[in-house]
């Protein structure tokens, strides 16, 4: 009889992980990115002002928002709202994220922001976004999203399609590391928790051996730029994802 107990607590356990674990990994990841995004590296943040330095000079397609000196971005994988400060006064923002626990951290912190207008948090992921309309999105910016998307070709696919003509593309992404001969430790590093998919569990299915370089250039853009380089972050965390991939790409 003591085996059947066994049995039935087990399945019970089984069942409560498999019903509660996924929300409670969302709830844990959001409250991690919260708190490292607090107390962000002063070099971390000058590069990403180099990225995002262009956005100022983006002429809308809209022909109102171009009356206003505005633009419409959509931020994908949006988090807690880290880049608001990188986004020119005016500017007209619907965001997605496939976890809803960020919301509450985003609405926090949009707040300091009252030059950025705040139009829509759409929950779901970036392969899924068909509710943003056609040709309606001046610039798409992604910041650390590629590692962790399902579908990558899917969800390029999806930002050509929400981007207006001769709509603008940002993006800033940790890739696997491309200068195997100088850093194999790395390298294998990255390979060891991945495969494992230690590194997933710990940081809500993100990837640390991925290069979407070669997807964004087949992925119809008509002008890619691109750099493959090491982010300036020197916290120990975060030496396994220094290789970094920023650039623009245009409709």
């Amino acid at each position: 009889m003591s085996w059947l107990v066994t049995v039935v607590c087990a399945v019970v356990v089984i069942w409560i992980l498999k019903k509660y674990w996924s929300d409670l990994r969302k709830r844990y990841f959001a409250a991690l990115m919260n708190y490292l995004s607090q107390d962000e590296d002063a070099k971390m943040l000058e590069m990403k002002k180099e990225v995002f330095a262009t956005l100022g000079s983006e002429v809308s397609h809209d022909p109102q928002l171009r009356k206003e000196n505005a633009i419409k971005i959509l931020e994908i994988g949006v988090g807690t709202g880290v880049n608001f400060e990188f986004y020119p006064d005016g500017t007209r923002l619907v965001v997605v994220d496939p976890n809803p626990h960020f919301k509450a951290y985003y609405d926090n912190n949009r707040k300091k922001f009252p030059n950025i207008h705040s139009e829509e948090f759409i929950i779901t992921t970036a392969e899924n976004m068909d509710m943003v309309p056609d040709s309606s999105i001046d610039v798409v910016v992604t910041t650390h999203v590629f590692c962790s998307v399902h579908n990558t070709k899917k969800m390029l696919q999806q930002i050509l399609r929400v981007l207006a003509p001769g709509g603008k593309f940002y993006f800033y992404e940790h890739i696997k590391e491309f200068d195997t001969e100088r850093h194999s430790t790395r390298q294998k590093i990255q390979d060891f928790l991945t495969t494992t998919g230690i590194w997933q569990f710990l940081f809500d299915g993100c990837e640390l051996t991925r290069d979407m370089l070669e997807d964004i250039q087949e992925a119809g853009f008509t002008k890619v730029q691109a750099l493959r380089f090491y982010c300036p972050m020197e916290h120990f965390i975060f030496q396994l994802v220094k290789p970094s991939l920023k650039g623009v790409a245009q409709k």
